[in-house]
């Protein structure tokens, strides 16, 4: 039977946890790889004493044994690359970038945080180059990571795209920047990073060839997909599992078991419709207890209840085989906590997921709420009430959760 990989995705907005559940199963995996997104995006491990913040590198990189990949749709800013690298000292033969992830360079950061300044309706990016990197790609103007190979011609190329469209970019406040600076600083970059340029593809093809065990991992979560997510306010790639053949050169063959991140509640950083939003004590403390703050920004996260329709359809749409529900100990404490089981829209009843949503009412099924799930470890051990919750979601959503978590240790956590 041909080998497969596993894969790990977020099933809300992003934030669910996946840096925990992607560096406990890394433990098994002899390679680990990121597909899409950029730096934006933040996985927060903690393993003893010790807190890491994870924006690029795979979560794989706390095992010494496996070998870590940043695939072709991945948007690298090679800056916010080097930086992170430093903390674990060298990388070589560990860490490996595709020689096709695209690069993001200073005036995508710059025209990023223009437009956003400029809208009207803010979509409330992070202001990292991201949507700007990707459109570059897309309309066929941007600069892959190999390119560092030949810094005198990939600067060039950069001074000519300025010059051609100098007028845009003084409208927008940004410069044409001096050749000599711009050579000097391509020549830093591909001095820390062409020892860790490859050709992914072929490497995790062989990998395959070769029955090692892969794992593929995602940023950001499901409803901020740019084509099934809550457009506009979403990211500028595929989030989704299939985002992995894309962002990595598999077929769908290649993808085995599909596990799915998800919180016991529900969390959003940025603008955007939430329709679980609790704007009162609930959501607050929801937001304390959880310590909800962005990895990557630092924004608080706007908290609510657990939302079983979008979750259902993000399941479904990337083909769950089971769902890790993290965080359910934030849930400690509450006298009742809710699921969002249909929303009302115009009158009517709906269990799907609609294009917009907008003016969507939620509605809840309400529950008993329990103490002391705090790092149990093992589910007979769960309050009562707490596997009541637990069952609950896996009936209106069709999917069984495969994992718990009750802390944010690796221990604190209850595999089924």
């Amino acid at each position: 039977m041909k080998n497969q990989c596993d894969l790990i995705v977020g099933i809300q907005w992003g934030d669910e946890g996946k840096g925990k559940i992607v560096d406990l199963m890394a433990q098994n995996y002899d390679v680990v790889c990121r597909y899409q997104g950029g730096h934006n995006a933040g996985h927060t491990i903690v393993v003893g004493d010790r807190t890491l913040a994870l924006h690029l590198i795979p979560s794989g990189v706390l095992n010494p044994k496996a070998i870590n990949i940043i695939g072709n749709g991945v948007v690298v800013s090679p800056e916010a690359l080097i930086e992170e690298m430093e903390q674990f000292g060298s990388l070589k033969k560990r860490l490996f970038i595709s020689d096709k992830a695209h690069m993001i360079l200073e005036y995508h950061i710059l025209v990023d945080q223009a437009r956003e300044r400029l809208r009207t309706k803010a979509i409330g990016t992070t202001g990292r180059g991201i949507g700007p990197t990707y459109g570059s790609k897309i309309e066929r103007s941007g600069h892959r990571i190999g390119e560092l190979r030949d810094t005198d011609k990939l600067a060039k190329s950069l001074i000519n795209y300025f010059d051609t469209y100098k007028a845009i970019f003084e409208a927008m406040g940004v410069k044409t920047p001096n050749f000599d600076d711009m050579k000097a600083k391509l020549d830093g970059y591909a001095k820390a990073l062409l020892p860790y340029i490859e050709d992914t593809t072929s490497l995790v093809w062989r990998s395959i060839d070769e029955q090692k065990r892969v794992l593929l991992e995602g940023a950001q979560g499901t409803l901020l997909d740019i084509d099934h997510g809550t457009y506009p306010f979403v990211t500028s790639s595929s989030t989704i599992s299939a985002g992995a053949c894309i962002g990595l050169g598999l077929s769908p063959k290649d993808i085995g078991n599909v596990t799915g991140i998800v919180k016991a509640y529900c969390t959003r950083v940025g603008n955007g419709p939430f329709p679980t939003e609790d704007f009162g004590s609930d959501g607050k403390l929801l937001g304390k207890n959880g310590h909800e703050f962005g990895t990557t920004t630092g924004r608080p996260r706007r908290c609510g209840w657990f939302d079983a329709v979008a979750v259902k359809y993000a399941s479904r749409i990337n083909g769950c085989d089971q769902l890790s529900l993290m965080k359910l100990d934030v849930l400690d404490g509450f006298d009742r906590v809710k699921i969002c089981t249909a929303y009302e829209i115009d009158g009517k009843l709906v269990e799907t997921l609609p294009q917009s949503l907008e003016n969507v009412k939620p509605v809840y099924e309400v529950f008993d709420g329990w103490d002391g799930s705090r790092g149990v470890s093992k589910y007979e051990d769960l309050p009562e009430n707490a596997k009541k919750y637990v069952n609950k979601i896996e009936e209106i959503t069709g999917t069984r959760v495969g994992l718990i978590s009750t802390g944010p240790d690796r221990d604190e956590t209850i595999i089924l």
